[in-house]
């Protein structure tokens, strides 16, 4: 028997009508403050979206108090034992959206959505030959990890996403769509927005790819690589029956699963990469970032420029003039 961690952490969102997001959120700011949480909050007219870490005891007062709130008394949280805090800090903002679509025509998903599948039956539907799963993620969390032979849309935004998808209509048109995202808040709103945009058979797995790891029946199969998480974990595995690696280093291609952001402040960039190439690579994305005047990692270890252009001649860059 495995002894329990010290620490949890809640992943969890709601879409209920909040009356004064601004007020809403600064109230709940000294709760989490007041209770030792640490983690990030979106508060909206349309709901709550949320990740926090705490404590055994802070995180059952922080659902207690929640509970006691009739708008929240039914949220369900995705619960991940931890041995310390994942995030740095306590953020709650409130916000005119709780996932950034920003369509003129906006769906609620308390009025329209699609259907809600269980692990189960989101994997039993899987395996129809008549059914396409589309990933309802960002391209960096598709390439740490995604549902083997779901389709990657090219969007870096979730807001890009509509547009995708009708410059792509002919993968989908006349199949069942099944989507999916990390725990099913992007999907409430997406699905439905694929059910107004003439989709006849569209289903989203209910609780996302968090409830779905943790099925006991299911056991998280069909499920490559891990799941990109939003806190200092980066990732998380699902599969319990196999562990198949998708994810491959930026700059050599081999298997990798660790993720780093271009040292260019001004790019960025979520790159796989080994600590190998990390440090080859001076952990930019290309050329223009590892010679851009602040690069955090030439900063970070003090490089000279007669370093810098040595490893630059080592990786083979064209060295400008």
């Amino acid at each position: 028997m495995t002894e329990s961690k010290a620490y949890r952490i809640l992943l969890y969102y709601k879409y209920v009508q909040i009356d004064n997001p601004e007020e809403f959120a600064a109230e709940h700011k000294a709760l989490c403050n007041d209770l030792g949480l640490k983690g990030r909050i979106l508060i909206a007219n349309e709901g709550i979206n949320g990740t926090v870490s705490g404590t055994v005891e802070q995180t059952e007062k922080y659902m207690e108090a929640m509970k006691n709130d009739s708008r929240f008394a039914d949220m369900v949280y995705k619960i991940d034992e931890a041995d310390e805090h994942a995030f740095p800090k306590m953020k709650v903002r409130a916000r005119k959206e709780l996932v950034t679509l920003r369509l003129e025509d906006d769906v609620d998903p308390l009025e329209l959505t699609g259907k809600y599948l269980s692990p189960k039956e989101f994997f039993q539907q899987m395996q129809d030959e008549d059914t396409v799963v589309l990933d309802a993620r960002n391209t960096y969390e598709y390439d740490l990890g995604h549902f083997r032979g779901a389709i990657r849309p090219d969007v870096e935004n979730f807001r890009d996403l509509p547009q995708w998808v009708r410059d792509n209509k002919d993968q989908l048109e006349g199949k069942k769509i099944l989507t999916y995202c990390t725990g099913g808040i992007r999907c409430e709103k997406f699905s439905g927005w694929l059910v107004k945009e003439g989709f006849e058979d569209v289903g989203q797995l209910h609780g996302g790819i968090a409830t779905y790891g943790k099925d006991p029946e299911v056991q998280g199969e069909l499920w490559d690589g891990q799941m990109y998480v939003f806190d200092e974990r980066i990732s998380v595995p699902i599969n319990k029956k196999e562990h198949v690696i998708v994810g491959r280093d930026y700059f050599t291609g081999e298997p990798c699963e660790r993720y780093v952001n271009c040292a260019n402040p001004e790019c960025n960039k979520k790159i796989l990469a080994s600590e190998e190439s990390e440090h080859k690579y001076m952990r930019s994305c290309s050329h223009e970032c590892r010679v851009h005047p602040r690069n955090r990692y030439v900063a970070e270890h003090n490089l000279t420029e007669e370093e810098v252009a040595e490893r630059l001649s080592i990786i083979g860059d064209a060295v400008k003039a």
